[in-house]
């Protein structure tokens, strides 16, 4: 492994978030690229009051990267709890208004990133506004969280698109070109991964890179979409969406939850990702299972009462470690 590796992510939200903290103690080049269909929440409010680029997912990923004070990373997550404002991030307010200002949202997430002093970059996937948007039974559905609340049969290949033309830019292109490796984070597959994954010119570059490609599964299934999905069914649409037999490594947990967690999720109809021994086997990609399991108490952010931080997650260490050691050595 390079002393400092170069690592672009691909993803946004919560894996994202997550990974970059662990990754960025390794090297300081990581270059975060971010999904940019988010419209739901205060996201969703800023771009249809303002006409603004989605903010939250940036946002979380800048805050990620930060090397600035525990209290200045705070300021940005802080959410306002009363008034006109509330359920609205500064961090969000802030990339907004630099970008209602210049007209440029890459300058905001500059600018941002210059005051949280971030380790590494922050970059969108595309800058053109676009939503996610999913043909079903002849009904097209239109933005990300309409999408992510609408139950789609498990393994029948969605056909989601996004609403508008948008292309890869030129600084996301490059720095998956330039990795030594380039992530697939963890996130909900096809209100998170896939937006970023079906602009155009990600497949393409994804091909075109030298760098191995590793894809970080989820914990668990999401009732709506992936139920009953085994680590093999998310590698094999990710690439069904992109092209075939990009991935070169899978990593995956192999660790069950507590008794008294899986029931919590049970309840919610979401259970752990299956394994299928035989179907790894027989991938094209390397499939690594793992102890990828977070026991760690939740630290919650009493700023942030808005965000519901995952009680089943990766420990990012574990993950960053195993992802580190796919780099190739020359």
């Amino acid at each position: 492994m390079k002393p400092t590796p170069k690592i672009a992510l691909i993803g946004g939200g919560t894996g994202s978030y997550t990974l970059l903290q662990a990754l960025k103690n390794y090297t300081p080049n990581i270059s975060a690229i971010v999904n940019m269909a988010d419209d739901g929440g205060s996201t969703g409010v800023l771009r249809d009051e303002l006409g603004v680029l989605p903010p939250g997912d940036v946002r979380q990923c800048l805050v990620a990267l930060s090397n600035a004070s525990q209290e200045l990373r705070d300021l940005f997550t802080f959410r306002f709890p009363t008034g006109s404002f509330e359920g609205h991030s500064f961090g969000n307010i802030f990339l907004s208004a630099v970008e209602t200002m210049t007209s440029r949202f890459d300058d905001a997430v500059r600018m941002a990133g210059e005051v949280l002093n971030i380790q590494g970059r922050v970059l969108p996937i595309t800058l053109d506004d676009c939503k996610l948007s999913l043909r079903l039974d002849g009904e097209d559905i239109h933005g990300q969280r309409a999408v992510e609340l609408t139950a789609i049969p498990a393994r029948s290949n969605p056909d989601l698109y996004l609403d508008t033309p948008a292309t890869i830019t030129a600084d996301a292109r490059q720095a998956i070109l330039d990795a030594d490796i380039v992530v697939i984070a963890p996130g909900n597959l096809y209100a998170s991964l896939v937006p970023a994954l079906i602009v155009d010119g990600v497949a393409e570059v994804l091909q075109q890179t030298a760098a191995p490609i590793v894809f970080v599964c989820n914990l668990v299934n999401k009732p709506n979409h992936t139920a009953g999905f085994a680590v093999h069914d998310y590698a094999s649409e990710i690439e069904r969406l992109t092209a075939a037999g990009i991935i070169d490594t899978v990593l995956y947990n192999t660790n069950l939850p507590t008794g008294p967690l899986l029931e919590k999720y049970a309840l919610e109809h979401e259970y752990p990702v299956a394994i299928d021994e035989q179907a790894l086997q027989q991938a094209s990609y390397h499939a690594v299972g793992g102890d990828f399991l977070s026991t760690a108490p939740i630290a919650r952010d009493p700023n942030d009462s808005f965000i519901n931080r995952s009680l089943i997650r990766h420990d990012a260490e574990k993950v960053a470690q195993a992802i580190l050691k796919t780099i190739p050595k020359n």
